[in-house]
């Protein structure tokens, strides 16, 4: 028996047969762990990213259009979601080094004070975390990558008068919340 296209696999999971999400699964799995491997660089990312990406696929496989492989859509999932992971990783390191302090403070401080150091990443952390997706990814491709407006625009396929207004949102309420950390430690 031959087996059944991706097409028909979709069909019949749409149809209500879980079951046949693993043979989807089945047969895309290693490429999709190369594609992510390929990107992420480690074996225990790549295999986070393989997983994530499967997840997605099938809760968002009711937003599959026929108009482009199966593959091809899986392929852009995984894409998106290894790049996700890459810049996450990036923003935790580059909040992590110390010249984080020369972005938020004034000058004249004395770099090997970690504490304030620390307190500060801790507050511009938190304060990202409390922004909206939109803006929180304009914010980390703007301020951490130094981005141009017009890439970030196809990055996130988002208008650049729309980005510059979200980045202007962001930064207003990083500043309103870091204003909170103590001034000594800012």
């Amino acid at each position: 028996m031959e087996e059944p296209t991706d097409l028909e696999y979709v069909l019949q999971v749409r149809g209500g047969n879980r079951q046949a999400f693993t043979g989807l699964m089945r047969r895309h799995q290693e490429r999709v762990y190369w594609i992510a491997r390929r990107f992420v660089g480690n074996h225990a990312d790549a295999d986070d990213i393989v997983q994530e990406t499967f997840v997605k696929a099938y809760l968002g496989l009711g937003d599959f259009r026929n108009d482009a492989a199966f593959f091809t859509w899986l392929y852009r999932i995984t894409v998106n979601l290894s790049l996700n992971a890459n810049r996450k990783k990036q923003v935790m390191a580059y909040l992590r080094e110390s010249d984080l302090i020369a972005r938020f403070l004034p000058g004249g401080e004395k770099p090997d004070d970690r504490l304030v150091g620390h307190e500060t990443e801790k507050a511009l952390y938190e304060a990202m975390t409390t922004l909206p997706e939109k803006q929180r990814s304009v914010f980390v491709l703007r301020f951490f990558e130094r981005m141009p407006y017009e890439e970030i625009s196809d990055v996130l396929k988002t208008s650049v008068g729309g980005l510059k207004a979200n980045y202007h949102h962001a930064i207003r309420k990083i500043r309103e919340q870091m204003s909170d950390v103590e001034p000594e430690q800012r």
